[in-house]
């Protein structure tokens, strides 16, 4: 019966795939927060910016406080 509540649980998890701006590869990126994705080669966290095509940017340092202070508020 795990078994069964972990695959429930890894079926709601968002991924996408897409070219990670910090390993340059092709990879799965599985969404830590809403936008907010984490590369699974390289580990580094990406931002999705969507204009006209989707990408996969590189966190400033406002990004990554705001990421911060998520983790803390959960």
């Amino acid at each position: 019966m795990n078994d069964f509540k972990s695959i429930k649980l890894f079926n709601n998890i968002d991924t996408v795939n897409g070219v990670c701006e910090h390993c340059h590869e092709e990879a799965v990126l599985v969404a830590i927060v809403p936008e907010f994705y984490r590369c699974t080669n390289c580990g580094e966290d990406t931002k999705q910016h969507i204009n006209g095509s989707i990408r996969y940017l590189k966190l400033d340092d406002r990004d990554k406080e705001w990421l911060k202070n998520q983790k803390h508020s959960v």
